[in-house]
């Protein structure tokens, strides 16, 4: 994507932050749904942990049908993502798109390492008290779409390819449908 903006900042700014998206909000329009102020900062990669999915507590996400994304600690592997750098006024929103009230996802602070090798600290989120579940086609298709537009490294997409998903061929909603769409129209 664009020149990364992560390279030159001196620390953030008061009324910023920087959040490590690996889910649904790689793809922009995902992200924009609910946080506007989200600009794409760099595509960067989280040492030693893992990209799973899962229902927290046993509970099929109603959003998305299937189990959501989450990470957790794996030495020797690693979750390549997307820094946004987003205005702190957008943060109650990320909060409550990512189940934090609910107790879905818990906020944690992480180092990633940009394509340069540069150590940003970010906001990221982890799903506790999960059960693993395949993503339902269309989470897939939306984190593959993410993955796509934002150049993450050709492995690692394919690894997000590779992916099987559950076989729920019901629609999502109408907002994601679309995002779909528009996404699809995007990377082809």
């Amino acid at each position: 994507m664009a020149n990364s903006s992560c390279e030159d900042l001196r620390g953030q700014e008061e009324d910023s932050f920087l959040y490590f998206a690996y889910g649904s909000n790689l793809l922009t329009e995902r992200i924009h749904l609910r946080n506007p102020s989200a600009a794409f900062c760099c595509v960067a990669r989280l040492q030693d942990f893992k990209l799973d999915f899962g229902n927290y507590r046993g509970k099929t996400s109603e959003i998305w049908h299937g189990g959501i994304a989450t990470i957790f600690q794996s030495p020797g592997d690693e979750v390549w993502g997307v820094v946004w750098k987003m205005n702190k006024s957008n943060l109650s929103s990320l909060d409550k798109q990512e189940g934090v009230n609910s107790g879905t996802y818990v906020p944690i602070e992480i180092n990633v390492y940009t394509q340069k090798g540069k150590e940003i600290t970010c906001r990221s989120y982890q799903m506790k008290n999960y059960e693993s579940a395949p993503p339902s086609p269309q989470y897939k298709k939306v984190i593959c779409l993410g993955a796509k537009e934002n150049g993450l490294p050709p492995e690692y997409q394919k690894k997000l390819n590779a992916i099987e998903p559950n076989d729920y061929k019901g629609r999502v909603s109408e907002e994601i449908e679309d995002i779909i769409k528009k996404g699809e129209a995007k990377t082809h």
